[in-house]
C-alpha cells in the first residue's frame, strides 16, 4: 500500500497574526507615500523590527540558514522517529523554501503600473507563475518511501502519526473550519513538532502573557479603518472607482478581495474529473477582471492621493499606541531576543 509522506514547516519568525493586519492597511495596496514613505518606515514597524525581521541579509544568507534549519530538523525527526521505533532517512531535497532576490525578473512590484498591468494584485498570475523547473530527468523519489510501502497498513497509520502527530477526525475537522479557528500545538504535532519547537522555539506572540498585546495591535488595524480621514479617503476612492465602471466598493481593500474571494469560490465549487484528477479551475476571464480592477483601483487611489493620506493616519495612530503600551511593547521585544 502506497502512502506520501506529508511534509511540515514550522516558522518560527513568522509575522504575527496582529502583525498581518497591519501589514493589510499599508503592504497590500501597494501603499508606498508621498516622500518614498512606506510601511516600513511607519512607527510600530521600526520599533518591532528586531521581533519581525526586516535585516540585511542576502536571499543566498537566507537560503543558507533555511537549509542549515532543514538539516537540523530532519536530522532530530531521525533521532525521534528511533525512539519510536521506525526507521527514518531524513529528508534534505524536499523543495523547501527558495528565496530570490528583488532584483531579479520575478520582483514583486505592485507600485509599479506597469506590473500591476500585467499581474494585476498577483492572486491569477504573478510572478515566476509559469516558470518551469529544470528538467534533469530524474525523477525524485521519498528516501523513506519503499520503508512505509513495506510496513502494514496499521503500521503506516502508527508511522505516520509518529511523524506529524493523530490526524484530525472529520468531526474535529469540520469543527475548526467552522470556527475559522486552527491552532498549531506542536506538542501533539509528532516528531516534526517536536523538531521545530527544539530548532525553532516557540513563537512568543502566541503565549498568553502576550495575548492582550496581540488582540491590542489587531484592533488598531480596525481603528485605522474606521478613522474619519480614513472614511473621507475610502469615499473618494469608491467614486472615483464608480466612475472607472467599478461600483460596489466601499473601501479599498473590498477590491481586492472581490478577485480573492470569487478565485477561493472556484476552488470550493471545483469537482474532480471522471476519472477522478483534480482538473485546474480555468482562471482567464478572473485574470482579466483582476487586472481592469486593479488598474482602476491602482489609478483611484493615485488620483485621490490615497498611499500618503493613508500612511499619515496610521503613522498618528501608531505614535500613540506606542506610548500607550512601550511596557507591553518592551516586554515582547524582551521575550523574542531571549527566545
Amino acid at each position: 500500500m502506497s502512502a506520501a509522506r506529508p511534509s511540515i514547516r514550522a516558522a518560527r519568525l513568522a509575522v504575527p497574526a496582529a502583525a498581518a493586519a497591519l501589514l493589510l492597511l499599508a503592504g497590500c495596496a501597494g501603499a508606498d507615500g508621498g516622500g518614498g514613505r512606506s510601511y516600513e518606515d511607519s512607527p510600530l514597524s521600526q520599533y518591532m523590527s528586531a521581533a519581525w525581521g526586516g535585516d540585511d541579509r542576502s536571499p543566498e544568507e537566507m537560503q543558507s540558514e533555511f537549509d542549515d534549519q532543514n538539516r537540523q530538523i530532519e536530522e532530530f525527526v531521525a533521532d525521534c522517529m528511533a525512539e519510536e521505533g521506525f526507521d527514518y532517512v531524513p529528508v534534505l531535497d524536499n523543495g523547501g523554501v527558495v528565496y530570490s532576490s528583488d532584483d531579479d525578473e520575478n520582483a514583486w512590484d505592485p507600485d509599479s503600473r506597469d506590473w500591476v498591468a500585467q499581474y494585476g494584485y498577483g492572486f491569477v498570475n504573478y510572478p515566476g507563475r509559469d516558470d518551469q523547473p529544470v528538467d534533469t530527468g530524474e525523477e525524485w523519489t521519498d528516501p523513506n518511501q519503499e520503508y512505509v510501502e513495506s510496513l502494514s497498513e496499521s503500521e503506516q497509520t502508527a508511522y505516520f502519526e509518529a511523524l506529524h502527530g493523530p490526524t484530525l477526525s472529520e468531526e474535529e475537522y469540520a469543527e475548526q473550519e467552522e470556527s475559522g479557528e486552527f491552532e498549531y500545538d506542536w506538542t501533539t504535532a509528532g516528531c516534526y513538532g517536536a523538531a521545530s519547537n527544539e530548532i525553532y522555539g516557540e513563537d512568543p506572540s502566541s503565549a498568553d502573557e502576550h495575548q492582550p498585546l496581540m488582540d491590542a495591535m489587531s484592533a488598531l488595524y480596525e481603528e485605522a479603518q474606521a478613522h474619519p480621514d480614513m472614511v473621507e479617503l475610502d469615499a473618494a476612492w469608491s467614486s472615483c472607482m464608480a466612475d472607472a465602471g467599478h461600483s460596489g466598493f466601499s473601501t479599498q481593500q473590498d477590491a481586492q478581495n472581490s478577485i480573492m474571494d470569487e478565485q477561493n469560490a472556484f476552488y470550493e465549487n471545483q469537482e474532480p474529473s471522471e476519472d477522478g484528477e483534480w482538473v485546474e479551475p480555468d482562471f482567464t476571464e478572473l485574470g482579466e477582471l483582476e487586472i481592469e480592477v486593479a488598474l482602476a483601483d491602482f489609478d483611484c487611489r493615485d488620483e485621490v492621493g490615497y498611499s500618503d493620506q493613508q500612511l499619515d493616519v496610521q503613522f498618528e495612530l501608531e505614535e500613540r499606541f506606542i506610548e500607550e503600551h512601550k511596557a507591553e511593547l518592551d516586554a515582547y521585544l524582551a521575550s523574542v531576543e531571549n527566545d
